[in-house]
């Protein structure tokens, strides 16, 4: 029971614009629960979760998770009327910059994401996200922590898009050998990234450490490119790390990623050396 209280769903962040949509499916839960006879610790008992979590729910406080409605609909025979926010609810577990990104790459149709610090957030598996998010400060708390790796794993919806996105990543050498978590889920992580890279619109490139000479240093550079022939880009290094959109600025991370990705090892060289790293552990 204790559990399932922190299962529930997901407090809702201040001043977040999902937050009315939130408040209208909780008022929808209490009316469909009034409407069917049944009291808070009806429900609660019955779908397994503490009083106090319902509450909060009904009263907007708390993002229901898709399976909770599910659940509920089920139970208070809500004929489909819970079970339709499924989809917004989804969505709204997500923090807000999070959301604004996951929906930018469901619209790409060619992305290029160099990666100078960590294993990319596309290419990460869940342990190590946890492992990698736990090394934050200030520390998130253990609601947040699986917030955001929720997050995190949800957007890689964007490997089962038909048609999908044509995908390019370049990942530092140094990426593959930092220990984030323990041994196994860093060679759980490199497994993982050798299996991502058969995809067939996904390409994978190592750039060695000992390439000085690169306009990379800067920092991460992300490129997002859209059916309409727009973009949007985004680099540490420049533009104040905010997102940019003109010709002129989406050219300079053009350049700097193609100069980046000739300099890079070919990807089948790549995975040669994310196989020799697996080797080392």
């Amino acid at each position: 029971m204790g559990e399932g209280v922190d299962e529930a769903g997901w407090d809702v962040e201040p001043g977040d614009e999902i937050e009315p949509v939130v408040q209208a499916v909780g008022r929808l839960l209490k009316v469909c629960r009034e409407s069917a006879g049944v009291s808070v610790p009806e429900l609660a008992e019955a779908l397994g979760y503490g009083e106090d979590m319902i509450r909060k729910i009904e009263r907007g406080a708390r993002i229901p998770r898709p399976e909770f409605l599910d659940n509920a609909d089920t139970f208070l025979k809500a004929q489909g009327h819970l079970r339709a926010f499924r989809e917004d609810m989804r969505k709204a577990r997500y923090p807000k910059k999070v959301r604004a990104l996951a929906e930018l790459e469901e619209r790409a149709v060619e992305m290029l994401l160099y990666s100078n610090h960590n294993i990319h957030g596309l290419l990460q598996t869940e342990e190590y996200a946890r492992a990698l998010l736990r090394t934050w400060r200030p520390a998130y708390s253990p609601d947040q922590l699986e917030r955001m790796v929720g997050a995190r794993m949800a957007r890689k919806s964007v490997f089962d898009r038909s048609p999908a996105p044509e995908i390019s990543f370049v990942q530092e050498e140094v990426t593959l050998r930092r220990p984030v978590g323990d041994t196994m889920v860093l060679r759980r992580q490199l497994e993982h990234m050798l299996e991502v890279a058969q995809l067939p619109f996904v390409e994978l490139q190592v750039m060695p450490t000992d390439r000085a000479n690169h306009p990379g240093t800067g920092g991460r550079i992300q490129v997002l490119k859209f059916a309409d022939g727009t973009g949007l880009g985004r680099t540490d290094g420049d533009f104040s790390g905010r997102p940019v959109s003109t010709p002129r600025q989406l050219r300079i991370l053009d350049l700097r990623y193609g100069i980046i990705r000739s300099q890079a090892l070919p990807p089948e060289e790549s995975l040669d050396i994310i196989e020799k790293v697996l080797g080392e552990l």
